[in-house]
C-alpha cells in the first residue's frame, strides 16, 4: 500500500476495545510520558540551539521523540485515533445505531464505558 493510500477505517466494538486495553494502555503511557518529557525540555533545546549545545537536553528529547513516535505509530497501526497525549485520551472508531461514532477511553479508567459522535468530541461523550 502506497502511503497516499488511506487504510481502511477499522471499527471496534465495547467488547473489542476492551479486549485490546491490556495492549493499548502501555502504549499510551509511553505517550504520555515521552510527551511530557518533550514538552518540559522544549524551551531548554530552544534555547540551547544558538549555541549549538544542548548534548544531553538534545538527547533526551530525540530519545522522548523517538519513544512518542514509536508509540503513537503502535496505536495507529491498531487503528486508534490519539486525541490527547497529555491526558492519554485515544478513541476507537466504532459504528452504533448505524451511525459512525468513537468510543472514547482515557487513560487510569478501567474500560472502555464512554462513546461520543465526531462532530462533538470528548465533551460530549455519552455511556455505552
Amino acid at each position: 500500500m502506497s502511503e497516499e493510500e488511506e487504510k481502511p477505517i477499522r471499527h471496534f466494538s465495547a467488547e473489542e476495545a476492551n479486549a485490546l486495553l491490556p495492549s493499548v494502555a502501555p502504549l499510551v503511557e509511553e505517550l504520555r510520558d515521552a510527551h511530557a518529557l518533550m514538552e518540559e525540555r522544549q524551551d531548554e533545546v530552544t534555547e540551547s540551539i544558538p549555541t549549538n549545545g544542548g548534548g544531553a537536553v538534545h538527547r533526551e528529547f530525540r530519545e522522548a521523540t523517538s519513544r512518542a513516535a514509536k508509540a503513537l505509530g503502535g496505536l495507529e497501526e491498531l487503528g486508534l485515533v490519539v486525541r490527547d497525549p497529555s491526558s492519554g485520551l485515544v478513541d476507537f472508531p466504532a459504528v452504533r445505531e448505524g451511525q459512525e461514532v468513537f468510543l472514547c477511553w482515557r487513560l487510569g479508567e478501567p474500560s472502555v464505558a464512554w462513546f461520543h459522535p465526531p462532530e462533538t468530541g470528548f465533551a460530549g461523550r455519552e455511556p455505552l
